[in-house]
């Protein structure tokens, strides 16, 4: 099992000249940690369960650029990115550059968004769902085309690009692997199925409801035609790893469980994970110990 870091909040003691140290602390204990993948939201506004609203937040891909320069190994990508937030091929564009710059190291997380009130609050599009779906497939299809590397045009029903040349193309091959978050079984996991690379669910929704999902996302893909194994199973949820709290080998055993209904690739946030101690845990007792399952 693969395991990667969530950095949802940036409430940390010294306020904002505070964090571009706290940041390149978690980001380089993590690398030298070997979790296999980092990711910040992509919100800006904090939100609800992790923190109060005016909270820090910062930009996602201008947060994993600064984190590409720190770092040498870990994945990086936006857990995930909310389809309203830009142009399909400017995301795909900021992908490209995230990977290129950090050789080979970047997703593509990508969703179909759900926070209202930050995209009405800094002047967003927000449409109903249906829309934002039919927003969300058309980038997903624009993104195979732009990492294809064929010059062309594309015009969809809300997105019309007329030369989709991207250069340099990503050094991951074939593409930044795409991640599709959420768990609709109508819609996303379908998405997922068609045109992703990883899923990500919740793990906090419990372990029968994970294989639940699991097993819609492989009917999809028998209904498509895709290969099930084609798509990396994640999920995502959080834990307090101190004491009197959660145990390393508690941990060890969620993530067993975790791997027993499919899953491949546990991410997780800690809500005291500038303490760095948490990290180096997971590098001692954790990282090792659950490559095997």
């Amino acid at each position: 099992m693969r395991i990667g870091l969530q950095v949802p909040r940036f409430t940390w003691a010294g306020g904002a000249p505070r964090i571009r140290e706290a940041l390149a602390e978690i980001a380089r204990a993590a690398d030298e940690a070997g979790f296999y993948s980092l990711w910040v939201m992509d919100h800006f506004f904090q939100i609800r369960g992790v923190g109060e609203i005016d909270e820090p937040m910062l930009e996602g891909y201008t947060t994993l650029a600064y984190m590409a320069g720190l770092t040498e190994k870990v994945k990086l990508g936006t857990l995930v990115s909310g389809v309203v937030y830009r142009k399909p091929g400017l995301v795909v564009k900021e992908a490209t550059t995230l990977d290129v710059l950090s050789g080979g190291r970047a997703y593509l997380g990508i969703g179909a968004a759900w926070n209202e009130r930050e995209a009405l609050g800094l002047g967003f599009d927000f449409p109903p769902r249906k829309v934002r779906f039919e927003w969300l497939e058309e980038t997903l299809r624009i993104a195979h085309l732009l990492w294809s590397g064929q010059v062309g045009v594309f015009h969809g029903k809300h997105f019309r690009l007329e030369e989709t040349l991207n250069s340099p193309q990503p050094i991951s091959k074939p593409h930044p692997p795409i991640m599709v978050g959420g768990g609709g079984e109508r819609k996303t996991l379908r998405l997922a199925a068609q045109y992703g690379d990883a899923c990500n669910l919740f793990s906090g929704q419990g372990l029968e409801t994970l294989k639940h999902k699991l097993d819609v996302l492989k009917h999809h893909c028998e209904e498509l035609g895709r290969a099930y194994n084609e798509i990396e199973k994640t999920t995502l949820g959080t834990i307090h790893l101190a004491p009197g709290a959660m145990s390393a080998t508690g941990v060890v055993a969620l993530c067993r469980d975790l791997a027993g209904v499919g899953i491949q690739h546990a991410i997780f946030n800690l809500p005291n994970v500038h303490e760095i101690v948490p990290l180096r845990t997971f590098a001692r007792e954790i990282i090792p110990e659950v490559a095997a399952f």
